[in-house]
């Protein structure tokens, strides 16, 4: 068992990471070094119901290439591919991926109490250097059992994807955790998010204030403002997610690692010259 940090990684993740063989550690200190109680590890979580998991699959694979696309497509696509549901079902398993329809739209929302909304800073800026600009997102990852959500920091300069972690809920911790690791690598001058209350929220805000970093906004339904990231995914979904159809948390997470590892060391861009994108990073 490979000692790893492990604060944000989901319960699912951790259980999978227990070795029941090892020949050092014994379930029991496996268990503590991962901060798993026994009793999480020995319960038997239920599988989604299939056919959510087989509509948010069929979900997934429509987004990724219409992010545009709102419940009425999605419902006539599904439909077109055998499966009878309407769009209040369509919508509540989108709300359940963390995915809305991209497109312009009136901004009706409010922020949540002890959220701030900031300005979006980035409209007609040029991208010139690394760190200028670092932002980040969350999405939707299907594996042949259930789903986990991903995020991750990408430097826009270089395209280089500085951390990411896998979680099994939307709340806060796992995006708190992967800009803690991002921090260790470089600060940028502006960090640009969606206004999702991940990145709303007084604890998320604090850090990047703290380090003199400024929080920059989507605007709602804004298609090209997180262009970067948007771009990361459909490469992880198309290049990686949708081929291999992890098996489960641990599977998903080796493989991911190892997609990340090419995606910024052996991949040429195009936007780059063909260059990787750590080939740019760390020209200091």
């Amino acid at each position: 068992m490979v000692e790893k940090k492990t604060a944000g990684f989901s319960i699912d993740i951790k259980r999978a990471l227990i070795d029941r063989e090892h020949k050092v550690l014994t379930v029991s200190r496996q268990c503590d070094l991962l901060e798993l109680s026994r009793s999480t590890l020995y319960y038997q979580p239920c599988l989604e119901e299939n056919l959510n998991l087989e509509l948010m699959r069929a979900i997934d694979e429509i987004y990724t290439e219409h992010p545009e696309y709102g419940t009425r497509r999605i419902r006539v696509l599904l439909n077109r591919l055998g499966h009878d549901v309407g769009r209040q079902l369509i919508g509540n398993l989108m709300r359940r991926m963390g995915i809305e329809a991209i497109y312009p739209k009136p901004n009706l929302s409010k922020p949540s109490p002890g959220h701030e909304i900031y300005p979006y800073l980035l409209r007609g800026v040029r991208i010139e250097r690394i760190n200028q600009v670092w932002s980040t997102d969350i999405t939707y990852i299907r594996m042949r059992g259930g789903f986990l959500y991903l995020t991750a920091v990408i430097d826009w300069y270089s395209r280089y994807v500085l951390s990411w972690r896998l979680s099994n809920s939307l709340d806060g911790l796992f995006c708190r955790e992967a800009l803690s690791d991002a921090l260790e690598k470089g600060l940028p001058e502006i960090f640009n998010t969606d206004q999702g209350s991940q990145y709303t929220s007084e604890s998320f805000i604090s850090i990047l204030l703290a380090k003199g970093i400024k929080p920059s906004m989507d605007g709602r339904g804004r298609a090209l403002d997180n262009i970067f990231v948007e771009r990361l995914w459909r490469s992880v979904k198309y290049e990686d997610i949708f081929i291999k159809d992890y098996q489960d948390g641990l599977e998903l997470y080796l493989g991911l690692e190892k997609y990340f590892k090419h995606y910024n060391e052996k991949r040429p861009h195009m936007a780059l010259n063909y260059e990787y994108p750590v080939n740019i990073y760390m020209r200091r």
